[in-house]
């Protein structure tokens, strides 16, 4: 082969190298299997056929296609498996790999394979998972920083010891190639400045695969850190109640352990049921019949409260809504808003009316109530401090968890009510 083609394939192996790398991360699976924190040994082995299906027939390409020497990339592929994977798993694709050179009378290849998948993996238990994905062939620009950083205090830096490490591998298997020709593969070449790119061009090539997944690989956990922050956000909107509503709740309690003892219980009960549904570790969504039966235990308590013949409720729930999941503890901060702000003020109370009913493939809840309505804007009630953070926090989660699929809406009349709208799809499919 000539000087030139050999520049050539080690462009084009470059190429190869980067497009396959990212091919595979397009896959889910493949993301799946590769940025696990733990696998269990089938699911490695399936993330190992995921390397050795295409990689074994650029192999045999490279056999059979005189002067594609680019195909053949097992050398690079065994060095990723040993620093990703582990020796074992290494040995285990160095065995696969090497097959159809052994059928083609290449005897040493299954040995050195092997021998460097051990290396390999050797080599990882040397550096940090860190310094493999930050791997790179050019270390530091600045020659001069790194010499006055290591007269400094002396050490070995292991990203330089990584790439002296795949390029001597790399040099091991040119020399064994040219002792026992037709033995083993190997790009040889009679200029020593060619030889020393070949061996230069391993280590890059190992960090062109290695740049591509570390890329994708801080993606996956800057869109984990989202999600994890959207839960924590979440998380603290549905868990707010109003610290008033707990105060009133217990002096309620307070004067009532006297002369009404027994609902005096009944109503530390519903307090009860009610914090331990603030407190318990459930998900985003429960069944419709779930959060109107948290809802029933606020209204008992807020009916013990203000006497049944200031605050009456009223429910026209159509039954084919009670499984369709709804974010938790949606009702309650509506709820709790008509009675102190709407039928509070008014001297002789009022009705908190709950709908909910199916329209094609939304589900709609209006929460509605004939009190003092709001008399301002709903958006200029909304920014104020005292009334409308319940409001808030709930139009808030929805948009977190569904976008520009929910629809939530005030309209208010002074002196006659409020009503607020919610529809949000029958499903979770609208969720982001």
């Amino acid at each position: 082969m000539t000087d030139k083609l050999i520049l050539i394939n080690m462009l084009v192996k470059l190429g190869v190298v980067a497009s396959l790398a990212s091919i595979l991360a397009r896959g889910a699976t493949f993301r799946r299997l590769f940025f696990a924190e733990r696998r269990r040994p089938a699911q490695t082995l399936a993330l190992l056929c995921f390397f050795l299906v295409p990689l074994t027939l650029g192999v045999w390409i490279r056999i059979e296609v005189p002067n594609f020497l680019a195909a053949d990339i097992s050398f690079e592929t065994i060095v990723l498996l040993g620093l990703l994977l582990g020796p074992w798993w290494a040995m285990l694709g160095g065995v696969v790999l090497s097959a159809p050179a052994l059928i083609h009378h290449e005897y040493l290849a299954m040995p050195f394979d092997v021998a460097l998948g051990l290396a390999a993996g050797w080599l990882a238990r040397f550096v940090s998972k860190d310094e493999i994905w930050d791997f790179t062939p050019f270390v530091d620009l600045s020659l001069w920083r790194w010499i006055r950083r290591l007269m400094r205090r002396p050490r070995l830096d292991r990203q330089f010891a990584m790439l002296f490490a795949i390029a001597f591998a790399e040099g091991c298997r040119g020399w064994i190639a040219n002792e026992f020709p037709q033995r083993l593969f190997a790009v040889v070449s009679g200029l020593p400045w060619l030889r020393l790119l070949v061996c230069l061009a391993a280590p890059i090539t190992v960090g062109v695969a290695l740049k591509v997944w570390n890329a994708l690989r801080l993606e996956l956990s800057l869109e984990e850190q989202k999600h994890l922050l959207l839960e924590a956000r979440l998380d603290a909107l549905q868990r707010q109640i109003n610290p008033h509503f707990l105060f009133n709740t217990l002096n309620s309690i307070a004067a009532l352990v006297r002369s009404k003892p027994e609902l005096a219980r009944e109503m530390t009960v519903k307090l009860a049921n009610i914090l331990r549904a603030l407190l318990k570790d459930h998900g985003s969504y429960v069944p419709l019949r779930e959060e109107l039966r948290f809802t029933d235990d606020y209204l008992d308590i807020e009916v013990v409260r203000f006497g049944a013949e200031k605050l009456r409720v009223e429910k026209e729930i159509d039954a084919g809504t009670l499984e369709v999941p709804v974010p938790s503890i949606l009702l309650q901060p509506l709820i709790e808003n008509s009675i102190k702000h709407g039928l509070e003020p008014r001297i002789e109370g009022g009705t908190v009316t709950i709908r909910s009913r199916i329209e094609g493939e939304r589900l709609r809840i209006e929460v509605v109530d004939d009190g003092v309505g709001i008399g301002v804007r709903p958006s200029s009630v909304l920014r104020r401090s005292g009334a409308g953070i319940g409001l808030k926090n709930v139009r808030e989660r929805l948009e977190v968890l569904y976008g520009d699929r929910a629809r939530f809406e005030i309209e208010s009349h002074p002196g006659r009510g409020t009503t607020v709208t919610i529809e949000i799809p029958v499903d979770n499919l609208g969720m982001r």
